[in-house]
């Protein structure tokens, strides 16, 4: 059967002596895994479309398996995010969450839409730190792990300050957070991120700056959100973390 798509290469690895293989996240069709065929090869006319986060429209035949790609067009190469070093770890670890996360096939249209946004945004010089949040944000909620920062999620009290409590899902009030070893202090202006990142469309993003050490709070609640609630090593991740080590020597 013969497939027209839009879709992001999310990941991209070599075959035989000349080919690759490329996951594609779909806007129709989830998560798909297409043979390119002579993409290594130095004339290809397919070698760009298989580079990593190419957004493009790729035909393809495929019946069960994998497909094999026809033809394609690209719509945005995104080489920014190749050849600038911290893009590129960012943009990595925004793919790769998405091949682990997403199964074959599964409905991943709303993914789509924010990786293509997220991945864009990049482009646009826009903080990709905060980017990656707001996808993992999303992440979340595709899992059905959205934390709850309206409330306290024990009690149901919407009186502060709050403390956040990742294996809870959200929130605790002063009382709630005192039985729990777990649940994180933020400052006022991280707790507001977080609430404004719950429900952000990264197709809206405009332009946000973000103190240093309110971005050092974000990235440790992150983290421990999607360690509880996602749980999956990866790469990329450890890549940012080496980065972010060597930025502070």
């Amino acid at each position: 059967m013969l497939y027209r798509v839009e879709g992001i290469v999310i990941r991209s690895m070599d075959y035989g002596e000349g080919n690759k293989i490329i996951t594609l996240l779909t806007k129709t069709n989830g998560k798909l895994g297409v043979m390119v065929r002579g993409a290594k090869k130095v004339k290809s006319r397919h070698a760009s479309l298989a580079q990593p986060f190419t957004y493009g429209e790729f035909v393809f035949f495929r019946n069960k398996g994998l497909g094999n790609l026809n033809h394609g067009e690209i719509l945005e190469s995104h080489h920014l995010l190749r050849e600038q070093l911290d893009l590129s770890a960012y943009a990595a670890y925004m793919a790769e969450l998405t091949d682990k996360t997403l199964q074959e096939d599964e409905s991943g249209e709303l993914l789509f839409e924010q990786l293509k946004a997220g991945f864009m945004a990049m482009q646009e010089d826009k903080d990709p730190q905060i980017i990656s949040h707001l996808y993992e944000m999303r992440i979340l909620d595709a899992a059905g792990y959205s934390p709850e920062f309206e409330f306290c999620v024990n009690c149901s009290s919407e009186q502060g300050p709050f403390r956040l409590s990742p294996h809870a899902g959200g929130v605790l009030c002063t009382r709630c957070a005192r039985n729990d070893a777990g649940a994180i202090p933020m400052s006022e202006g991280a707790y507001k991120l977080l609430r404004l990142f719950s429900r952000m469309d990264l197709r809206r993003l405009g332009a946000i700056q973000v103190k240093p050490e309110t971005k050092k709070e974000l990235k440790k609640m992150m983290r421990e959100l999607m360690d509880v609630h996602i749980g999956i090593p990866l790469k990329s991740r450890a890549f940012l973390d080496q980065m972010d080590k060597f930025s502070l020597e």
